[in-house]
Parts: structure tokens; sequence; C-alpha cells
């Protein structure tokens, strides 16, 4: 058993898609469209692993929760980029770029080497390696 896919709802459908595909080589499918539920999304894969599935939908209300506190339920997700040095250099690509970095890069106690920024949605990554 493995997860399959995890799904975002966003307001900014392209410009998330961009993003993934800029920053964390996503390849994306070719979308799709439902006219009559006014529903449009893309699966991003990532080599291997789960996908990603950005959807957009008329009348799904904004997230209320303040992106840098915590709370129940799904917080983040994470993407190994294979090395120290690559996620020292992709938070930095980030950041540069006017992204919000939460926090790191650096060693947590569990023994990960990680940083925690937010897409262009206010959703945490964990880019780890």
């Amino acid at each position: 058993m493995h997860i399959e896919h995890i799904a975002i709802w966003t307001n900014r459908l392209e410009e998330l898609r961009q993003f993934y595909i800029t920053y964390f080589n996503a390849v994306s499918n070719e979308g799709y469209h439902n006219p009559v539920k006014k529903f449009r999304s893309y699966f991003l894969s990532f080599g291997n692993g789960a996908r990603l599935e950005l959807m957009q939908r008329d009348g799904i209300p904004d997230n209320l929760n303040n992106v840098a506190d915590q709370y129940i339920g799904l917080i983040h997700f994470a993407m190994s980029v294979g090395s120290r040095e690559a996620v020292d250099t992709l938070t930095k690509s980030l950041h540069d770029a006017g992204f919000q970095v939460l926090d790191g890069p650096r060693q947590t106690g569990d023994g990960y080497y990680e940083s925690v920024v937010l897409d262009p949605e206010g959703n945490r990554i964990e880019i780890t390696c």
C-alpha cells in the first residue's frame, strides 16, 4: 500500500502548477476540465512516489488558518531533494524569489535535515534530503 496522491484546492491553479514545475521539477498532465461543475485540475508527478493534484472550482472558501500556526489535520507534505546541499540551494532560491521560509534549513532532533517553506497558496512544504 502507498499514498497515490495528495490534493490541494487553489484559487491560483496555473500559478501553483508553475511553482511546482519550476522549483520541484514536477511533470504535469494536460489537465482536466469539467465545465458543468466548473472544476479544473492537474496531476503533478515527481518521478516516483505520490502525485500532487491541484484543483480549482468556484465556491471553495478560503482556508481561515494562519499559515504560521499549527492546527489539527494535514499540515505539510515533504519533498525529498536528495542532499543537504540541494535543501540549502532550493531553500535559498525560494527565499530569493520571495517565497516565505518558515524554518531552516536545519538538522532536526529526529535526524532530518530540512527547511519549511510556503507555496504561493500558503501550503507548507518540508524540503528534506
